[in-house]
């Protein structure tokens, strides 16, 4: 009797499991397909600068609702064109990834349109310790004389001529991704034409440094220049002195009673002293 009602507990559930799966496949085939597109993505990692070959990229199916904007779809149009990023394998190419059509590789694809590139020389400590990598924001420091004075000695002055310069690369590295300070000989910056003429002067008439900036800060910074009067006139400010305390306040002793005038009165054996206001 029990291995009877095991027998149909069994079978009960095995139908019942049965049941739940054709109400599961009769729904899914109930939904509608999700549309695929297919778009071009990279078939091997690339580098900032380098052009793209045949081989480097590839199609795959990717959900059309979520293509991104700007993406391909023919393999054929991307031959030559230099990519503006590294770029991951599998990761979908966009026009945005792109230099334009034409470009040559190297490092003129990432110089923006209207800007230039100019290279200048830097040392340990005019490198900012190899922290300057590509990528990076620097303001350009300028040590010269104040020929802008009418006296016979021009004194010496330290001032920001330049701000927000963006860092192309390093020595010949355009690599944005290194993270480690290198110190090289050389930086390479983008720069506006008429900025390429005001750094020009300014490493002729001068000696440069390169001051490190913050990547999201574009707040200018309004100074006027460091010299050696300013500088030693700073120094020699004298520190403020701390306020002085309140002097604290002295106790208010009771006044003492008026005196008033007495006098002693005896009166047989009894004596008494009587007193006048």
């Amino acid at each position: 009797m029990k291995n009877k009602r095991a027998l149909w507990s069994l079978t009960l559930a095995v139908l019942l499991g049965l049941a739940a799966v054709w109400v599961a496949l009769h729904w899914l085939r109930s939904q509608p397909a999700a549309a695929i597109k297919q778009i071009v993505v990279m078939a091997s990692d690339i580098s900032l600068g380098q052009r793209i070959a045949p081989e480097m990229v590839r199609l795959a199916d990717w959900p059309a609702a979520n293509v991104p904007a700007g993406a391909f779809t023919d393999p054929a149009k991307l031959a030559g064109r230099v990519a503006r990023a590294n770029m991951l394998r599998g990761e979908p190419l966009s026009e945005a990834r792109l230099a334009p059509s034409g470009t040559l590789g190297g490092l003129s694809a990432l110089i923006a349109e209207g800007r230039r590139a100019i290279t200048v020389r830097v040392n340990d400590v005019v490198g900012v310790a190899g922290f300057a990598l590509p990528g990076n924001f620097v303001d350009i420091l300028v040590h010269t004389k104040d020929d802008s004075t009418e006296r016979t000695n021009a004194p010496d002055i330290s001032k920001i001529v330049l701000e927000r310069i963006l860092v192309l690369a390093v020595a010949q590295e355009v690599n944005r991704d290194e993270t480690k300070p290198r110190v090289v000989n050389a930086v390479t910056l983008e720069v506006t034409p008429a900025q390429a003429e005001a750094l020009d002067l300014a490493r002729s008439v001068g000696t440069l440094s390169l001051v490190l900036r913050n990547q999201i800060d574009p707040a200018p910074a309004a100074t006027g220049g460091a010299t050696k009067r300013s500088l030693l006139a700073l120094a020699d400010t004298p520190p403020a002195a701390p306020p002085k305390a309140a002097a604290a306040p002295r106790p208010v002793r009771p006044a003492a009673p008026p005196q008033r005038a007495c006098v002693g009165v005896i009166n047989g054996v009894h004596s008494a002293q009587e007193c006048f206001p």
